[in-house]
C-alpha cells in the first residue's frame, strides 16, 4: 500500500512508482526468468518510473493481446518500452485483444508464431496486470478494444471487474459473455494458482478490486491508501 500523494482519482503517479519499485526488485532478485505482463495506463506509468536496469538472464512476454486502431493508446508500448529499458529480449502477442469472433480466435492462436508466444506466457514465472472496470470509461473502451454496446451486454450480466481478459461478478465468480468467449488472452485455468500481482488503484477501480480479489487470482496487490481503506470497509471482518 502507498501513501497518497496524488489529489487524482487515478493515482497514477503513485502506482507507478511503487510498481517500478516492486519491478525492480525482481529483477535484481533475478528468480522470475520470464515476466508475463499485461498492458494498460496503469502498467504504463510502471515502466515508466522504471529507472533503466540490466535484466540479463530475464525475458517479457506479453499475457494478451493489444493491437488497437489508435496508436497513442497502444498497449503494446507497456513491453517496448520494458524491453528499452532493461535490454531484455520481450515476445509481444500481434493480435487484438478480443477477435472479431470465436473463429476468428481460433485462426488466429492457430498461426504458428502467436501460438509460440501463447506457450511462453503460459510458463510465465510472475504475472504483472492491471484491473479493468466494466463501466463505459474503461480503458478497453477507450483504446478501442472493445465497443460500447459490447461492454453494456458484460455489464448487463454481471461483470464489475477484469483481470486479463477475463470478467468478474460481484463475488468473484466468472462472467461468461460472448465478449470472453473472443479474449486472445490467457484461459482461466491458465492463470489460476499463478503468481498474479495487480497494479491498481483509484476510487473508480474499487468495485473492480474487490471483485477480482473476491476470485483469489492474485498473490499480491499494489495499491494507494484511500482505495485500500475503501476495500477494508467494504470486507467483513470474520
Amino acid at each position: 500500500v502507498v501513501p497518497d500523494f496524488d489529489p487524482e482519482d487515478l493515482p497514477l503517479k503513485a502506482l507507478g512508482i511503487a510498481g517500478a519499485q516492486f519491478l525492480k526488485r525482481e529483477i535484481e532478485r533475478g528468480e522470475d526468468k520470464l515476466i508475463g505482463v499485461g498492458h494498460g495506463r496503469t502498467l504504463a506509468a510502471c515502466v515508466e518510473y522504471l529507472p533503466r536496469i540490466s535484466a540479463d538472464g530475464i525475458r517479457f512476454v506479453s499475457l494478451l493481446g493489444g493491437l488497437t486502431r489508435k496508436f497513442s493508446a497502444n498497449p503494446h508500448d507497456v513491453i517496448h518500452r520494458l524491453a528499452e529499458r532493461t535490454g531484455a529480449e520481450a515476445y509481444v502477442m500481434p493480435v487484438p485483444m478480443f477477435a472479431n469472433t470465436v473463429e476468428d480466435r481460433a485462426v488466429l492462436l492457430g498461426q504458428k508464431g502467436i501460438s509460440e508466444v501463447f506457450d511462453l506466457a503460459k510458463s510465465a514465472d510472475l504475472l504483472l496486470a492491471g484491473i479493468g472496470t466494466a463501466e463505459q470509461e474503461a480503458s478497453l473502451v477507450a483504446t478501442g478494444m472493445i465497443d460500447k454496446a459490447e461492454m453494456e451486454e458484460t455489464r448487463r450480466n454481471g461483470a464489475v471487474g477484469e483481470l486479463l481478459g477475463h470478467f468478474f461478478d460481484e463475488a468473484g465468480k466468472p462472467v461468461a459473455t460472448t465478449v470472453s468467449s473472443r479474449a486472445l488472452a490467457l484461459a482461466r485455468e491458465d492463470i489460476a494458482n499463478r503468481r498474479i500481482v495487480a497494479v491498481a488503484g483509484g476510487k473508480v477501480k474499487v468495485r473492480a478490486i474487490k471483485s477480482v480479489l473476491e476470485g483469489r487470482y492474485l498473490k499480491g496487490l499494489i495499491t494507494d491508501e484511500r482505495t485500500a481503506r475503501s476495500l477494508v470497509e467494504q470486507t467483513p471482518v470474520g
